[in-house]
């Protein structure tokens, strides 16, 4: 595959890397500096979205409990309607009934609160679940502080022995709460290649070196569209060519085309971030 147009037109969006693989190998990478492990920000959510998937097939949790039931300690005194009808599954879709996002990165160093479980349930539900798409960190966050419930330990160590080390992960930073739990919606730190790798593991539908690791029904399930109002599954974007991705906040993405058997991971530190995501449409997905 040339990359010769696409490093040119992205020559100014600040794009660091990006590997493309088809029908299971390297077709072409590009680097303007050497890799290391980055902030890949709401990447991170797809990694929450698959240890919800590790969770749900292990029995741990099912994404029809009520919060009310699943968070029953940390419920305001007053719960609200909409309350009482969000389930876990409203936590993965961006659904979950709050008017506005919160636990954003610019608002978590300044919450007086340490508890963001309570101060996220305290928040208002101004919308019946599942009927308005407002993009909010604290729906995944919430679903990985369930998984670590569950599991007893944290998100990092879950996943390790389901997830990192077969994809060759080694022990990733990840960014926590006040109170010392991984932080499901952002502050994941890898390589281009790891979260590439990541992206290999969905077109695989959940089987890693002949063995199938999580299973391929979830995958379906948490990348599929759920509403017309925008194009998002269960902490997964939507986008051409039928793909979908996980998707950072500056560029990091690991985009998902099944239909090319193909993966394209991109790190970056854009600000552009429609133009690079139109310059690999326009001159990338063409080619494959």
């Amino acid at each position: 595959m040339d990359l010769g147009l696409f490093v040119e037109r992205i020559s100014t969006l600040g794009v660091l890397g990006i590997k493309i693989s088809q029908h299971g190998e390297v077709t072409a990478q590009w680097h303007s500096e050497d890799e290391c492990r980055r902030n890949v920000y709401s990447v991170t959510k797809s990694f929450t979205s698959c240890a919800v998937g590790f969770a749900v097939q292990e029995g741990l949790l099912s994404l029809d409990e009520k919060l009310t039931d699943a968070f029953a300690d940390d419920l305001p005194e007053k719960a609200d309607e909409n309350l009482k009808k969000a389930t876990v599954r409203d936590l993965l879709t961006m659904r979950l009934g709050q008017k506005e996002g919160s636990l954003m990165g610019a608002q978590r160093p300044i919450y007086e609160e340490d508890d963001w479980v309570k101060m996220s349930l305290a928040i208002p539900f101004v919308y019946e679940p599942g009927t308005h798409f407002v993009y909010n960190n604290v729906g995944p966050y919430l679903a990985g502080i369930l998984v670590q419930r569950r599991s007893g330990c944290d998100l990092v160590s879950y996943l390790t022995p389901r997830l990192f080390s077969h994809l060759g992960i080694k022990r990733p930073t990840w960014e926590t709460d006040p109170l010392g739990n991984s932080f499901g919606a952002g502050g994941l730190f890898l390589t281009l290649s790891e979260m590439h790798r990541f992206g290999l593991f969905y077109l695989n539908k959940g089987m890693w070196n002949n063995r199938q690791i999580l299973s391929p029904e979830w995958i379906e399930e948490s990348t599929r569209q759920y509403a017309d109002d925008a194009p998002y599954g269960y902490l997964f974007w939507r986008g051409k060519y039928h793909s979908f991705r996980a998707d950072g906040k500056y560029g990091q993405l690991s985009i998902v085309l099944q239909e090319k058997d193909a993966v394209i991971s991109v790190v970056s530190e854009c600000r552009k971030t429609e133009e690079l995501m139109k310059a690999i449409y326009e001159e990338i997905c063409v080619q494959l």
